[in-house]
């Protein structure tokens, strides 16, 4: 509805009964309208009863036609989370608009990994899919929250496991290391954060070696890991050591996820 001028400029004081009883009756019809709307589900909602919050999406269990099924929330700094069945790494995504009324959900590589279309329509990208399979809401699925870390000792103990994991799929000791955290950055929210930071840059290291020798070539020219907390999150790579810049205040999103981490790799 376009804006209405009740501006006396250019009328006399004493017309002002001409508009303000068709403005009062427009007001009304428009609260009216808004009551009913409130009141009564529309058929779209009837029909896709899934789709009412976060740009489209409801959090929940989702079933692809092809395909393992995933979970998704809503997380931090206007991300939604997505998990692959029992898989341990959270993918932040991030929603922009698409073409004819569609959401793009894409990770932080800039991969597209949902399309939601205005009428309720999903389909997922995999690398398996790159064409896309269509996926349907199938009920209520977990809340997806950073697993949490018991304290300093243990945040170092998940940096071990994670230099163990990495090494086996390099085949050489890549030392994982966080050299100078603050104590803000070890606090339970940044510690639960950076243990998973560390988790998704070995799984980062094991799918890029199962690559083939093109894989094994990049992880053997690392021989450390150095994670810092920052601004945004980030994955550089400088000679053998690659630098991971973790924000813990965003979340999942303030970490680079393993495509992140790849591409980075993949670069040099």
């Amino acid at each position: 509805m376009g804006s209405w001028d009740v501006s006396p400029r250019h009328a006399r004081a004493t017309d002002w009964r001409r508009w303000v009883a068709p403005v009062a009756l427009v007001v009304a019809g428009c609260i009216s309208a808004s009551s009913a709307s409130a009141q009564s589900p529309s058929l779209k909602d009837f029909l896709f009863p899934h789709r009412h919050d976060f740009a489209g999406l409801n959090p929940g269990r989702y079933v692809p036609s092809e395909g393992e099924t995933f979970f998704v929330d809503r997380g931090s700094s206007g991300a939604l989370l997505l998990r692959f069945g029992d898989s341990p790494e959270v993918w932040a995504l991030k929603p922009v608009a698409g073409p004819r009324g569609d959401i793009i959900y894409k990770d932080d590589a800039g991969e597209d990994v949902l399309r939601a279309t205005r009428l309720g329509g999903l389909t997922l990208f995999t690398s398996e899919r790159p064409g896309g399979a269509p996926a349907a809401y199938a009920g209520d699925g977990p809340t997806i929250r950073p697993v949490a870390v018991g304290g300093t000792n243990a945040l170092f103990q998940t940096l071990v496991q994670s230099s163990i994991r990495a090494s086996r799929a390099a085949q050489h000791l890549i030392v994982f290391e966080a050299p100078d955290l603050s104590l803000k950055d070890t606090s339970a929210t940044a510690s639960a954060i950076l243990a998973d930071a560390a988790s998704v840059t070995a799984e980062a290291f094991t799918r890029l070696a199962g690559r083939g020798p093109t894989g094994r070539t990049v992880v053997a020219r690392v021989a450390r890991v150095q994670f810092q907390t920052g601004r945004d999150a980030e994955a550089k790579s400088s000679g053998t050591v690659v630098t991971i810049t973790v924000s813990p205040e965003k979340g999942f999103a303030g970490r680079p996820s393993s495509a992140r981490i790849i591409t980075t790799l993949m670069k040099k």
